[in-house]
């Protein structure tokens, strides 16, 4: 008896690694940058920045498309790509923000110093959106449809030609 279980924990973890390996042979490691195109809108709601109070996102896109701009005051590349948000809000872009991972407080200082270039800002302090809407990174930027549905997903800070490319999806969008 006590010779089964001297062997016993080596059956267990020769068990775990079968159950393991099959597993990791049938699952897709590859992460999907584009798996939210063609989706809606995940059914959440965030606070906004102003009032803390709740904005359901699928209702976002209500009055026509909008772009979905994920990102952080904490952020680089935000910074790098925040001009080019400006020129968008110059042209009435519709544009909201969600500011992922990122204390309130945070968040209105960056906008207060470069400008805010967001028709709405909200918070995803804890990133259940950027979960649900399959970020990987900030800043991530997403053409929603006013069906709700996404269209289009931009990963990076956006220079002035992806701008350029969402837009025309913005105009491609039935309203």
């Amino acid at each position: 008896m006590s010779r089964w279980l001297a062997v016993l924990p080596l059956v267990v973890l020769l068990a775990l690694g079968a159950l393991f390996g099959f597993y990791a042979l049938k699952r897709n490691p590859q992460v999907q940058p584009q798996a939210m195109v063609g989706k809606p809108v995940p059914n959440l709601s965030l606070p906004d920045l102003q009032q803390g109070r709740p904005v359901p996102l699928r209702e976002m896109a209500a009055e026509g498309p909008v772009l979905v701009n994920f990102f952080a005051s904490w952020c680089a590349p935000c910074e790098i790509e925040h001009p080019v948000l400006m020129a968008l809000k110059a042209r009435q872009v519709r544009i909201v923000g969600i500011a992922y991972k990122d204390a309130p407080q945070n968040t209105q200082g960056f906008l207060d110093r470069l400008g805010d270039p967001f028709a709405e800002a909200l918070v995803d302090r804890d990133g259940r959106a950027g979960v649900e809407f399959g970020v990987t990174g900030v800043p991530e930027t997403f053409l929603v449809g006013q069906d709700g549905v996404v269209q289009a997903k931009h990963t990076g800070p956006l220079t002035p030609k992806d701008a350029e490319r969402l837009v025309a999806g913005l105009a491609l969008t039935p309203r």
